[in-house]
């Protein structure tokens, strides 16, 4: 007897358990709001990432002319250290 009542409320446990999931499953679609707001979700995601990219590649390119003008200092830096030297051997003279 025991054993039939042990049996009966787990049987009982788990048909509840089993009517929760069915009446809460994942066989529920999404309406027409839920659809749109996803698709502009997607949208607003798929904006982000281009502004991202968008933005990597222009610092891409700004650090490329900063190496730039950075090498043309030094070469500038050179040639003023030059002239100067020449200036000081020319007075000297």
């Amino acid at each position: 007897m025991p054993l039939l009542r042990k049996t009966l409320a787990w049987l009982m446990v788990a048909s509840f358990a089993g009517s929760l999931l069915l009446a809460t499953g994942c066989t529920r679609h999404p309406n027409e709001e839920q659809i749109k707001k996803m698709e502009e979700t997607r949208a607003a995601a798929l904006s982000a990432e281009q502004k991202v990219e968008s933005t990597r590649q222009e610092r891409q390119r700004l650090e490329g002319q900063l190496s730039a003008k950075k090498a043309e200092l030094e070469k500038v830096k050179k040639q003023k250290a030059e002239v100067e030297k020449r200036v000081q051997n020319w007075q000297g003279n």
